[in-house]
């Protein structure tokens, strides 16, 4: 296992362009088993997920053309479809939680999926039921093999219905549209994801044929096709990589320009950081973060302490919950951080205390961060990355805190952010990967 050595308190200065959406690449990568046709996708991150994620589209049978490091050309024209049945496919996919985002694309055009038990982040229950209850309302029949941990799904042809979902879960959303797609009939989904990962993946299926009304609201109304054709679509800059550079441009008190950051997609995310004080400018799909000695977090009009928590979209994204806090910590002032949706999230704070943060963990989902506007520097110390987000979080920690800091288990932080050491370097980052 590898980990980053970090030399923390050093400004960094430069620019920075964010990957392509991690978050978006699991669903649009799934949708290519929808068409015998080719579909080219640019923008494609170079992260252990998304790489995982293609060579188990490749072993189900789909050709793959790589046109450029972010560039793929994609033909599902000879897919064994029982290949999902393997023991092979169980152990692969059982690593990487976007697995299950091929479920509705093979239950729509081969008429049967299998669900292995999801691997991923350690954040707490990350249930099922929506994807699957989705395609039972769909004519799906349901069957889960205690003895392999798996979910096997089949209909001889998909119905359109009406269904509210019980959670507007986005990756649920994402599986119930690509089933509904090639379904016979029209198709309404209520509490609906809205997500701009959710508008693209909408996005591209119409562009394939598809006939989906109501993108970018709650209420999606799809009229099932026969058959998709191909198309070329360009994922968004991932929105979580730009939160994190802002709260490291803060940390670090650097001056930072993101380029491309797919400004009109970012939502409330420039907005929490400004709330925590932290000074931005926007210039065109470009965001200006200057060297700041100081950020003080505001209040709430009434002068009560600010609350920042997850929502859905256009809520503020969970995935950056673990950013947010870490950046508090060296703010003036106190806020809430209150992680509504997974139990473990916050359980690496205890990490930053051991750096020196003053933070009470209040319960699994909520986190009072005492900002003590620097008079207090971090200090760099030995600790183990749980998961994606917290690892992003305990690094930028790492750059901002006073001596040598060595994070373990960076292959979390790598399922995530493409070349982060390198790409930091390049800042004037003093780290290196052991």
């Amino acid at each position: 296992m590898s980990s980053f050595e970090v030399i923390g308190g050093k400004k960094l200065k430069g620019a920075i362009v964010p990957q392509g959406a991690k978050n978006e690449a699991l669903q649009i990568l799934s949708a290519v088993l929808l068409t015998d046709e080719t579909v080219t996708i640019h923008n494609i991150p170079d992260i252990l997920d998304v790489n995982l994620l293609i060579e188990l589209l490749q072993e189900i049978g789909v050709t793959v053309e790589r046109l450029n490091r972010h560039s793929c050309a994609f033909t599902a024209d000879n897919i064994d479809a029982d290949y999902l049945a393997s023991d092979a496919f169980r152990k692969k996919g059982g690593r990487l939680r976007g697995s299950v985002m091929l479920a509705g694309p093979m239950l729509a055009r081969f008429k049967k999926a299998y669900i292995p038990k999801p691997g991923g982040d350690k954040i707490g229950r990350r249930r099922l039921d929506t994807h699957i209850i989705g395609f039972q309302k769909l004519g799906a029949a349901f069957e889960h093999d205690e003895e392999s941990n798996c979910t096997k799904l089949s209909s001889p042809q998909l119905k359109g219905t009406y269904m509210l979902l019980d959670e507007p879960s986005v990756t649920g959303t994402a599986n119930i549209v690509m089933a509904a797609v090639l379904a016979e009939g029209t198709t309404t989904i209520y509490n609906a994801a809205c997500e701009p990962y959710l508008q693209q993946l909408c996005k591209m299926l119409n562009s394939m044929g598809a006939n989906i009304k109501g993108v970018g609201s709650n209420l999606l109304i799809i009229e099932g096709v026969e058959k998709l054709k191909g198309t070329t679509h360009t994922m968004l800059p991932d929105m979580i990589e730009v939160g994190s550079f802002i709260g490291l441009a803060a940390m670090t008190q650097s001056e930072i320009t993101i380029r491309n950051a797919g400004v009109a997609h970012l939502g409330i995310i420039p907005e929490k950081f400004q709330q925590l004080g932290i000074q931005l400018q926007i210039k065109g799909d470009d965001i200006f973060i200057p060297e700041q000695d100081v950020y003080e977090v505001q209040t709430f009009l009434d002068g009560s302490v600010l609350t920042i928590y997850d929502n859905p979209w256009p809520g503020f994204t969970p995935d950056l919950l673990s950013i947010v806090l870490v950046v508090a910590t060296q703010a003036k002032g106190s806020v809430l951080i209150h992680q509504k949706m997974f139990e473990s999230r916050l359980f690496f704070v205890d990490k930053l205390i051991d750096m020196g943060a003053q933070i009470i963990l209040c319960d699994p989902h909520r986190a009072t961060v005492i900002g003590l506007g620097r008079r207090h520097k971090l200090k760099g110390i030995t600790m183990s990355s749980p998961d994606i987000r917290a690892g992003q979080a305990l690094l930028i920690a790492a750059l901002s805190a006073e001596g040598k800091s060595v994070i373990q288990n960076i292959e979390q932080i790598d399922r995530g952010y493409q070349y982060i050491d390198e790409r930091l370097r390049n800042l004037g980052a003093e780290i290196k990967r052991v």
